[in-house]
Protein backbone atom coordinates (compact mmCIF):
# COMPACT_ATOMS: atom_id res chain seq x y z
CA UNK A 1 0.00 0.00 0.00
CA UNK A 2 1.38 3.54 -0.67
CA UNK A 3 1.14 6.34 1.75
CA UNK A 4 2.12 9.27 0.52
CA UNK A 5 4.61 11.34 3.21
CA UNK A 6 3.82 14.83 1.43
CA UNK A 7 0.24 14.61 2.28
CA UNK A 8 -1.93 14.59 5.30
CA UNK A 9 -4.95 12.03 6.25
CA UNK A 10 -7.59 11.79 7.86
CA UNK A 11 -9.51 8.67 10.46
CA UNK A 12 -12.16 8.51 7.93
CA UNK A 13 -9.54 7.75 5.02
CA UNK A 14 -9.50 10.62 3.24
CA UNK A 15 -5.96 12.23 2.05
CA UNK A 16 -5.18 15.77 1.58
CA UNK A 17 -2.53 17.54 -0.45
CA UNK A 18 -2.04 21.29 0.10
CA UNK A 19 -0.84 24.05 -2.27
CA UNK A 20 -1.25 27.24 -0.75
CA UNK A 21 -4.70 28.50 0.28
CA UNK A 22 -6.19 25.60 -1.93
CA UNK A 23 -6.18 21.44 -1.56
CA UNK A 24 -6.89 18.67 -3.44
CA UNK A 25 -8.81 15.58 -1.28
CA UNK A 26 -9.37 12.27 -2.14
CA UNK A 27 -9.98 8.45 -1.04
CA UNK A 28 -6.36 7.14 -0.04
CA UNK A 29 -5.27 3.70 -1.31
CA UNK A 30 -6.46 1.80 1.73
CA UNK A 31 -9.41 3.15 2.09
CA UNK A 32 -10.02 2.37 -2.18
CA UNK A 33 -8.54 -1.67 -1.61
CA UNK A 34 -10.86 -2.34 1.90
CA UNK A 35 -13.73 -0.65 -0.52
CA UNK A 36 -13.36 -2.99 -3.74
CA UNK A 37 -13.29 -1.25 -7.40
CA UNK A 38 -14.60 2.21 -7.23
CA UNK A 39 -17.59 2.33 -9.73
CA UNK A 40 -19.29 5.74 -9.48
CA UNK A 41 -19.09 8.97 -7.32
CA UNK A 42 -21.13 11.37 -6.73
CA UNK A 43 -20.41 14.73 -5.67
CA UNK A 44 -23.03 17.42 -5.40
CA UNK A 45 -21.27 20.23 -3.39
CA UNK A 46 -19.46 21.81 -6.10
CA UNK A 47 -19.54 25.76 -5.19
CA UNK A 48 -21.16 25.09 -1.53
CA UNK A 49 -18.75 25.91 1.53
CA UNK A 50 -18.76 22.03 3.96
CA UNK A 51 -18.07 21.90 7.43
CA UNK A 52 -15.12 19.80 8.31
CA UNK A 53 -16.43 15.94 8.63
CA UNK A 54 -19.99 16.73 6.81
CA UNK A 55 -20.34 14.75 3.97
CA UNK A 56 -19.39 16.34 0.50
CA UNK A 57 -20.25 12.87 -1.91
CA UNK A 58 -20.42 9.28 -2.15
CA UNK A 59 -18.32 6.86 -3.51
CA UNK A 60 -20.06 3.18 -5.19
CA UNK A 61 -18.26 0.22 -5.36
CA UNK A 62 -19.50 -3.40 -6.22
CA UNK A 63 -20.98 -3.91 -2.91
CA UNK A 64 -21.39 -0.43 -0.96
CA UNK A 65 -22.03 2.89 -1.01
CA UNK A 66 -19.61 5.29 1.38
CA UNK A 67 -19.96 8.67 2.37
CA UNK A 68 -16.86 11.26 1.94
CA UNK A 69 -16.39 13.13 4.49
CA UNK A 70 -14.36 16.78 4.50
CA UNK A 71 -11.40 16.96 5.96
CA UNK A 72 -11.00 20.99 6.70
CA UNK A 73 -13.49 23.50 5.87
CA UNK A 74 -13.33 24.75 3.06
CA UNK A 75 -15.33 25.66 -0.51
CA UNK A 76 -15.73 23.24 -2.90
CA UNK A 77 -13.90 24.50 -6.27
CA UNK A 78 -14.31 21.42 -8.32
CA UNK A 79 -14.86 17.66 -8.79
CA UNK A 80 -12.54 16.28 -10.77
CA UNK A 81 -14.08 15.61 -14.29
CA UNK A 82 -11.97 12.93 -15.10
CA UNK A 83 -13.02 10.42 -12.45
CA UNK A 84 -17.08 11.43 -13.44
CA UNK A 85 -16.46 9.48 -16.99
CA UNK A 86 -13.72 7.20 -15.60
CA UNK A 87 -14.09 6.45 -12.33
CA UNK A 88 -11.19 4.07 -12.42
CA UNK A 89 -8.67 6.21 -12.13
CA UNK A 90 -9.76 6.11 -8.02
CA UNK A 91 -8.77 2.37 -7.98
CA UNK A 92 -5.51 2.72 -9.88
CA UNK A 93 -4.12 6.28 -8.88
CA UNK A 94 -6.39 7.03 -5.94
CA UNK A 95 -3.26 9.96 -5.42
CA UNK A 96 -3.13 11.08 -8.52
CA UNK A 97 -5.80 11.21 -11.22
CA UNK A 98 -8.29 10.06 -8.85
CA UNK A 99 -8.27 13.07 -6.81
CA UNK A 100 -12.16 13.54 -6.11
CA UNK A 101 -12.38 17.98 -5.15
CA UNK A 102 -10.03 21.10 -5.14
CA UNK A 103 -11.12 22.94 -2.55
CA UNK A 104 -10.47 26.76 -1.20
CA UNK A 105 -9.26 26.13 2.51
CA UNK A 106 -11.58 28.13 4.79
CA UNK A 107 -9.75 27.57 8.09
CA UNK A 108 -6.28 26.28 7.78
CA UNK A 109 -6.11 25.60 11.36
CA UNK A 110 -7.69 22.43 10.77
CA UNK A 111 -5.01 21.12 8.79
CA UNK A 112 -2.98 20.77 11.88
CA UNK A 113 -5.27 18.52 13.05
CA UNK A 114 -4.71 15.92 9.96
CA UNK A 115 -3.21 13.36 10.44
CA UNK A 116 0.69 12.65 9.10
CA UNK A 117 1.45 9.55 7.01
CA UNK A 118 2.95 7.55 9.34
CA UNK A 119 0.16 8.24 12.25
CA UNK A 120 -2.28 7.15 9.45
CA UNK A 121 -0.43 3.78 8.60
CA UNK A 122 -0.45 3.29 12.71
CA UNK A 123 -3.98 3.74 12.68
CA UNK A 124 -4.98 1.41 9.43
CA UNK A 125 -1.81 -1.21 10.35
CA UNK A 126 -0.20 -1.12 8.04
Amino acid sequence: MNFPAELKYTKDHEWVRVEGNEAYIGITDFAQKELGDIVYVDITTVGDEVEKEAVFGTVEAVKTVSDLFMPVTGKVLEMNKDIDSAPESVNTDPYGKGWMIKIAISNPAELSELLSADAYKALVGA
